[in-house]
């Protein structure tokens, strides 16, 4: 089992703790010292509290996490903050963790995959859609007549990216400015797929988990085992 499962929950609330003693390092005007509300109905306490509870959710969700026993993580706190007997000990606490997490991660793996596979499976049969060796799946939705980029050459691109479910997750056309990268230090389906569109083109991949970021997803956005969309214009090969 990998070993942040096991101390998730103490390095969840060493972090929030650490980075609340760096940002006391923070310069902070009069106003905002004075203010003794951050939001109304709420004192500092009150804020803090709220804030320690999301940021805890946040990891956990992040972790694959979508439901718990609101009352009995509340009767922890409480047990803990009033020196009271504790329903598990650490070492109870952990392996339960442990095994919740573990279920959860393989419940997500299988539903993702699964989906994953049902989608590619169906929508290669669409006439416009072609299949590499590799899995990769592309459509060309307008061909240009420039150089193909070979896997070691600087490509500058405009590009979108969204989940099965139709959840964009970045897109340089949102940030108002195209990005230039090396084609070889980019998520497999990007190497193999760029290389096959003359510049000018801008084509649609789906690219099967394995060849986007695997088991592991990138940040909350993309979870692990996600078949990824791009629609990628490929704008210049080279610097």
């Amino acid at each position: 089992m990998n070993k942040k499962y096991t101390l998730m929950a103490c390095l969840l609330l060493g972090s929030l703790v650490a980075n609340a003693q760096l940002g006391k390092k923070k310069k902070i005007n009069k106003k905002q010292a004075a203010a003794e509300l951050v939001q109304p109905g709420l004192n500092r306490i009150d804020s803090a509290s709220y804030s320690f509870g999301l940021k805890i959710a946040q990891g956990l969700k992040s972790d694959g996490v979508d439901s718990l026993n609101y009352q009995l993580f509340s009767k922890a706190l409480q047990d803990v903050f009033g020196d009271a007997t504790t329903l598990l000990n650490d070492e109870d606490a952990y392996k339960a963790i442990n095994v919740f997490l573990t279920e959860k991660r393989e419940a997500n793996m299988k539903k993702l995959t699964e989906e994953g596979k049902k989608f590619l499976e169906e929508n290669k049969a669409k006439p416009n859609v072609k299949t590499t060796e590799s899995g990769l799946q592309y459509e060309v939705i307008t061909l240009g007549n420039g150089v193909k980029p070979k896997a070691t050459d600087n490509v500058t691109v405009h590009y979108k990216g969204t989940l099965l479910n139709g959840k964009q997750f970045d897109s340089s056309y949102d940030r108002g400015e195209p990005v230039t990268f090396p084609l070889n230090q980019v998520i497999p389906g990007w190497t193999e797929g760029v290389q096959l569109m003359p510049a000018g083109s801008k084509y649609r991949f789906y690219i099967p988990y394995n060849l986007a970021y695997g088991e592991r997803g990138a940040g909350q956005d993309i979870p692990p085992y996600s078949t990824l969309i791009f629609d990628v214009e490929l704008l210049k090969v080279g610097e």
